[in-house]
Order: C-alpha cells, then sequence, then structure tokens
C-alpha cells in the first residue's frame, strides 16, 4: 500500500563543503543520498519519493570538526506491503516448491507451490506452473497474487512476503498485446 508520511532527518554536510554557503538544493541531494542509502523502514516501507520540502533548520555545527547538521523536515512517498493486500509482481525464479516474484522494490515474494492448488510444476529448461485451465506460471510473467504473511529483514531493509493465488481472479495477468493474435 503506498503512503504519504512526513519525516524528519538530520542531513550532516561535511566541514569540506562549507567553504561558500550551503544552498536548499545542496542539502536536499543530501538528504536524497541518505534516503537512497537508507532505502526503507519497518514502520513506513520503501523510500519512494520525496514529494514536498517542509522546512530547514538551521545549520548547527557538531563539534570541533565543523562538520554542520541541517534539521530537514519534508514528505514522502512509501510503499508497504500488508497481509490481505492483492498485488502483482514479475515471477524471476521457479521451482518446484514455488515460485519467486519480484513486487516493485520488494525482491522477494514467496508463492509455495501448496498455495497454488489449481497449478502442476512442469520441469525442464524453462520450468513452469501449469493450471487445468492452461494458464501458465512462468519466468518473466506478471501474477496478481494475494499477500499472505510480510517479515521485514533488519539486516538487509527489506521486506519479504508469503504469497498465494488460491482464490478467484488471483493468477497470471494477460497484459495488453502480449501473445494475443491480431486479425
Amino acid at each position: 500500500m503506498f503512503f504519504e508520511v512526513e519525516l524528519q532527518r538530520d542531513v550532516k554536510i561535511n566541514a569540506n563543503n562549507l567553504d561558500k554557503p550551503v544552498s536548499r538544493r545542496f542539502i536536499l541531494a543530501c538528504l536524497l543520498d541518505n534516503l537512497f542509502k537508507e532505502k526503507a523502514s519497518e514502520d513506513h516501507g520503501y523510500f519512494l519519493a520525496v514529494t514536498r520540502l517542509k522546512s530547514i533548520g538551521k545549520g548547527n555545527v557538531m563539534d570541533e570538526s565543523g562538520n554542520t547538521v541541517f534539521t530537514v523536515v519534508f514528505t514522502c512517498r512509501t510503499f508497504k506491503p500488508f497481509p490481505g493486500e492483492e498485488l502483482q509482481g514479475v515471477v524471476r525464479y521457479i521451482s518446484q516448491h514455488g515460485v519467486l516474484l519480484k513486487c516493485g522494490p520488494i525482491r522477494n515474494a514467496f508463492l509455495s507451490a501448496w498455495k497454488m492448488s489449481k497449478y502442476q510444476y512442469i520441469p525442464g529448461k524453462k520450468p513452469a506452473f501449469l493450471s487445468n485451465e492452461l494458464s501458465k506460471i512462468e519466468k518473466g510473467v506478471v501474477v496478481c497474487f494475494l499477500v499472505l504473511a510480510v517479515r521485514w529483514i533488519n539486516a538487509s531493509k527489506d521486506f519479504e512476503m508469503l504469497a498465494s493465488v488460491d482464490a478467484d481472479s488471483l493468477g497470471p495477468v494477460s497484459l495488453p498485446g502480449s501473445d494475443e493474435l491480431e486479425l
């Protein structure tokens, strides 16, 4: 789910960059760089975009090094998955145990073979899961799935999800122009 959250971060400017007045643009560039490194938080999810800069505080010199800290208040668009949500992901790996999907910034959404009861595993050079209605889940296919569980991994600052397609309107998504016959 997407959110718009108000955040506050301290942006440290190295003393070497203070030989001339620090511009708002430079502080914002440092903030964006810090958010890119931070990537996500357990509370807010993945940081996607700064949507509004609310304020930049007066710089406070930290110590004798001359490094200065500016407190920045801003709004940010975030993405955080929740159990019960329907999302779409792209199949990136298939095994007899299930499918790994990529869903936006989330690299690991696991769709267990147990949660695809209408599908059978087809081994080979291009493994896939095939249903009785001949819908196919293979590498590169977009799949609509239900989020069953979400786990935060603190070490990598990532979320992982457990998924299911055992409900109506879930499974491979037919995209316009993908493999339809043109007359």
